[in-house]
C-alpha cells in the first residue's frame, strides 16, 4: 500500500502537467497529440521504435495540417511538437503526475507494466489505464498504490472523439477521480464517470449489438452488405455493425466480449464463434487487410470486391409490372407510403375504413408535399401532381384493378389476417400483396389468403419520406418473381432494399431492441445515469440519439411490445425485458406521447 502521503497532495487538473503515455500505437499517439496540443509535457514511451517514429511523424503531421488550415501559428506548432519527446524505456516515466497505458488487451502485460511503475513513478502520480475490456479493479489490486489508479478509456481516433469515460474502482480514491476528470475537461473532452464492469458504457452497450450482428451474419440470415446498410439507412449510424467490427478489430472484439461474458454470464456477451473463427486466421479486419470485409490493403478503408459480393443484377427483368398501388390504411406510416409511390409516380389508391379517414389521410400528404414545396424540395406544380396521383377510398373493393397492395394497419396479427383475407377476395390474379409489419409473422399473413406465393414484407421506416429503407421480408412461400418485383419497386421509389428471413425483429429491430433493453438495465442497476449513457452513446459511437432519447420517442409500449416478441420467438434469458420497462409502462410513462417516459416532457 502506497505511504499516508500520497494521498496528502492536491488532485487537480493542474497538477498533471506531466504525463507518460505507455503505448504508442494508434491510440496512445493520438492521446499524446491531445495532451501536446493543451500544454501537457508528454513522454511517449514504447519498446518499438516504429511505433515512436510514427507517433512523432502523425503529431508532425496533424499540426502541419493545422497550420495550414489557420488554426495554429508556426511557433505554436513548434511548441507542440517540442511538449512530445519518446522512449524505449518505461523509466523515463519518473518524473510524470500522470501515466496513461495503453498496452495491448492483456492482463500479463499491463499488469508488468504497472508493477513496474510502482518502482519508477512517485507515490502521489496517478495510474491511468486505457483499456476497454479489462477490470481496473484487478489491475488495481495487484498495484502498490490501487488507491491511485484509475481507468482512463478514449475513443478512436482520440483526436476527435468527445467522450472519456473516467473508469474508478471500489479502491479509486475520489481526488484522483476528480483530477482526471477535470483534465478532459481542460482537454475538450466530455468526461463520463462510470463504474468497473468489462465493456464499461459505451462499449458495454456497443459489442452486445456488435456481436448480435456476427451471429446473425454467421447463421446466414442476412448478407454483411444488408446488415450494414440496414443499421446506417434504418437507425441513422455512421458505420453498419460489421464493417465496425473490422474498424475495431476482431481479435480486439473477441477479447471485449469474452471479458464481458466472464462478467456477466449472459449468452448475448459470449462471443460469436465466427469471430473467433476469423481472429484465429488472422483475418482481424481492416489491419489485416481482411476480415468481415477484404480490403485493398492491410490498413486500407477501401473494400474490394470478393467472392461474398453481391451482384445485383441478378433479377433484373425479373418482376411483375407495377403502374397502380394500393394503400390500406390511413395513419401516418400509411399515408407516408402512400406519398412516397405518389412521388415516384404510381397511381395510388389510399382505402380506410371509412371515405372520411381516406381523405383526412390524403389532406394529410397534401400538408407534407406543401412543406416540401416551402423547403424548395419541389416545386407546387410537382406537388399538385403528386396528390392528382393519390385517390380516397371507403373502402378495400377500391384495389380490384392494382398491382401491388400494401397493408399499413394496426400492429394486430388479428387484424392482418382479416385484411389480408378481404385483399385475397379483391385483388385481381398476380397482384402483390405486401405487409409492413415491422415484428408479427408474414407468413401468418400469408396463409390468410388462397395465393401465400404473392405475399411478402415490405417494412418501411417512420417517417416513410424521409426513411430510405425498406426491410424485405421473404417467407418460405413467397415467389420468386413477387421478391423481384418489390426489389424493383424499391428501385423505382428511391429505397435501399435489404432481404431477410420471416423471423422477428428481422434485422433492424432484432439488432437495435436488445440494445436499448441493455441500456435500460444498466440504469435499473444503477451503474449509469440516463444522461451518461445517452451521452456516452452520442458521442462515443457516433449515434444520433441515445438509448432513452430513442426510447421515448418510438414508446416504451412499443418497445415492451418488440422484446417481447423477440423473447417469445428466441427464448433467450437475456432478451427478456427489463423489468423497469415494465414497471413504466404499467405506469402510463409511455415517452413523449404521454409527457413521460424515462425523462418528462412539456404537454403540448
Amino acid at each position: 500500500m502506497a505511504a499516508p502521503s500520497s494521498l496528502s497532495r492536491s488532485d487537480s487538473a493542474s497538477t498533471l502537467r506531466t504525463v507518460a503515455v505507455v503505448g504508442l500505437g494508434t491510440m496512445g499517439s493520438g492521446i499524446a497529440e491531445i495532451l501536446a496540443r493543451a500544454g501537457r509535457e508528454v513522454v511517449g514511451i514504447d519498446t518499438s521504435p516504429q511505433a515512436a517514429a510514427r507517433a512523432v511523424a502523425s503529431l508532425e503531421t496533424s499540426t502541419a495540417r493545422s497550420v495550414a488550415k489557420g488554426k495554429l501559428t508556426e511557433p505554436e506548432r513548434a511548441l507542440v511538437l517540442g511538449r512530445l519527446r519518446t522512449s524505449g524505456d518505461l523509466a523515463d516515466a519518473a518524473p510524470a503526475d500522470l501515466v496513461i497505458e495503453v498496452a495491448p488487451e492483456s492482463y500479463d502485460l499491463k499488469q508488468r507494466i504497472f508493477r513496474a511503475l510502482d518502482g519508477i513513478v512517485r507515490p502521489d502520480a496517478i495510474l491511468a489505464t486505457g483499456t476497454n475490456a479489462l477490470s481496473v479493479t484487478r489491475l488495481a489490486a495487484d498495484s502498490a498504490r490501487p488507491e491511485r489508479v484509475l481507468g482512463l478509456h478514449f475513443f478512436n481516433p482520440a483526436p476527435a472523439m468527445k467522450l472519456v469515460e473516467v473508469v474508478s474502482s471500489v479502491l479509486t480514491a475520489p481526488g484522483a477521480v476528480a483530477a482526471v476528470t477535470d483534465l478532459a475537461v481542460e482537454l475538450g473532452k466530455e468526461p463520463v464517470k462510470v463504474g468497473d464492469r468489462p465493456g464499461f458504457v459505451a462499449d458495454g452497450l456497443l459489442f452486445g449489438y456488435l456481436n448480435q450482428a456476427a451471429a446473425m451474419y454467421e447463421s446466414r440470415y442476412a448478407s454483411r452488405e444488408d446488415i450494414d446498410a440496414a443499421m446506417r439507412f434504418g437507425c441513422g449510424l455512421p458505420m453498419g455493425p460489421l464493417a465496425l467490427l473490422d474498424l475495431i478489430g476482431v481479435d480486439t472484439a473477441r477479447t471485449v466480449l469474452d471479458a464481458m461474458y466472464q462478467e456477466s454470464r449472459d449468452r448475448l456477451h459470449a462471443p460469436a464463434p465466427i469471430l473467433r473463427q476469423l481472429s484465429d486466421a488472422g483475418l482481424n479486419g481492416r489491419k489485416s487487410g481482411r476480415g468481415f470485409y477484404t480490403y485493398e490493403a492491410p490498413g486500407s478503408a477501401t473494400v474490394v470486391p470478393d467472392a461474398l459480393t453481391p451482384r445485383h443484377d441478378a433479377d433484373a427483368g425479373s418482376g411483375r409490372p407495377v403502374r397502380s398501388v394500393g394503400v390500406a390504411g390511413s395513419g401516418t406510416m400509411a399515408s407516408g407510403i402512400a406519398e412516397v409511390f405518389a412521388k415516384a409516380g404510381y397511381d395510388v389508391v389510399i382505402a380506410a375504413r371509412s371515405e372520411e379517414k381516406a381523405a383526412a389521410a390524403r389532406a394529410r400528404i397534401g400538408k407534407s408535399l406543401a412543406r416540401s414545396v416551402d423547403k424548395g424540395r419541389m416545386t407546387a406544380e410537382a406537388a399538385a401532381r403528386t396528390l392528382d396521383r393519390i385517390t380516397p377510398a371507403g373502402t378495400y373493393d377500391a384495389f380490384a384493378d392494382v398491382d401491388l397492395a400494401v397493408e399499413a394497419v394496426a400492429e394486430d396479427l388479428e387484424v392482418k389476417r382479416q385484411l389480408f383475407a378481404a385483399l385475397d377476395k379483391v385483388c385481381k390474379p398476380g397482384a402483390v400483396l405486401a405487409t409492413t409489419t415491422s415484428s408479427l409473422p408474414v407468413v401468418a399473413c400469408a396463409r390468410a389468403t388462397s395465393r401465400p406465393q404473392d405475399v411478402i414484407g415490405m417494412h418501411f421506416f417512420n417517417p416513410a419520406p424521409a426513411m430510405k429503407l425498406v426491410e424485405v421480408v421473404r417467407t418460405v412461400l413467397t415467389g420468386d418473381d413477387v421478391h423481384a418485383t418489390v426489389h424493383e419497386v424499391c428501385a423505382r421509389i428511391r429505397k435501399h432494399p435489404v432481404d431477410c428471413g420471416d423471423r422477428a425483429g428481422f434485422i433492424v429491430n432484432a439488432l437495435l431492441f436488445p440494445y436499448l433493453n441493455n441500456a435500460v438495465r444498466m440504469v435499473q442497476e444503477h451503474y449509469a445515469t440516463l444522461d451518461d449513457i445517452d451521452a456516452a452513446m452520442k458521442l462515443g459511437g457516433g449515434y444520433p440519439m441515445g438509448p432513452f432519447e430513442l426510447l421515448d420517442v418510438v414508446g416504451l409500449d412499443v418497445s415492451l411490445a418488440i422484446q417481447k416478441v423477440l423473447h417469445g420467438e428466441f427464448r433467450d434469458p437475456g432478451l427478456a425485458p427489463a423489468p423497469l420497462l415494465e414497471h413504466l409502462v404499467a405506469a402510463g410513462c409511455l415517452g413523449r406521447k404521454t409527457g413521460r417516459g424515462f425523462r418528462e416532457y412539456a404537454r403540448r
